[in-house]
C-alpha cells in the first residue's frame, strides 16, 4: 500500500521539479533581457552623445563660414538676406 502511494506522488513530484526548473530557467533568462536592456540602453546614449558632438561642430564651422562670408561681401549677404525674408513674408501671408 506505502509503494502504491509512493508510486503515485512521484509523478506528481517530478511535475513540481519540472516547474521548478522551468521557472528557473525564465528567471534566468528575464535577467539576461534586463542586463541586455541596461547595455542597449548605454549604447543608444553614447550614439547620442555622438551625434550631438557631430551636430554641434558642424553649426561651428557653418556659423563661422557665415561670419566670414558677412566680413568679405557685407552688401551682397544684405541683399540675399532681404530677398529671403521677402519671399518668407510672401508665403506667410497665404
Amino acid at each position: 500500500m506505502a509503494e502504491k502511494k509512493l508510486a503515485a506522488v512521484g509523478p506528481e513530484m517530478e511535475v513540481e521539479k519540472t516547474a521548478a526548473d522551468t521557472q528557473m530557467e525564465l528567471q534566468v533568462q528575464v535577467a539576461e533581457l534586463r542586463a541586455e536592456i541596461v547595455r542597449l540602453t548605454e549604447t543608444v546614449s553614447a550614439i547620442g552623445s555622438g551625434a550631438k558632438a557631430v551636430v554641434q561642430g558642424e553649426a561651428e564651422l557653418m556659423t563661422e563660414r557665415l561670419r566670414e562670408r558677412v566680413r568679405d561681401d557685407p552688401i551682397s549677404t544684405l541683399l540675399t538676406v532681404a530677398g529671403v525674408a521677402f519671399l518668407v513674408g510672401l508665403f506667410a501671408r497665404r
